[in-house]
C-alpha cells in the first residue's frame, strides 16, 4: 500500500500540477533544514522521514518532467 506521501505526488503528476510538486518540495526541504539546525534532541528519525519524502517528490516531479518531453 502506498504511502500518504506517494499518493498525493501521484495525484499532482495526474494532474500535471507541477506547482503542488514545487510547493511540496519546498515545504519539506524547509522542515529539514529546520529540523537539522536544532540541537539537544536526536532527530534524525524525522530528518530520514523527510529525505525519504524529498526523494519521492523529486522522483515524480522527473516523471511530470518525462511525460511533458512525451506529449
Amino acid at each position: 500500500m502506498p504511502s500518504a506521501i506517494e499518493q498525493i505526488v501521484d495525484t499532482y503528476v495526474r494532474l500535471k500540477n507541477r506547482r503542488g510538486l514545487d510547493q511540496l518540495m519546498m515545504h519539506r526541504q524547509r522542515l529539514a533544514v529546520d529540523l537539522k539546525s536544532r540541537s539537544g534532541y536526536d532527530f534524525s528519525l524525522p530528518i530520514g522521514q523527510i529525505d525519504a519524502e524529498i526523494a519521492i517528490i523529486e522522483a515524480g516531479i522527473s516523471r511530470l518532467k518525462a511525460d511533458s518531453a512525451a506529449a
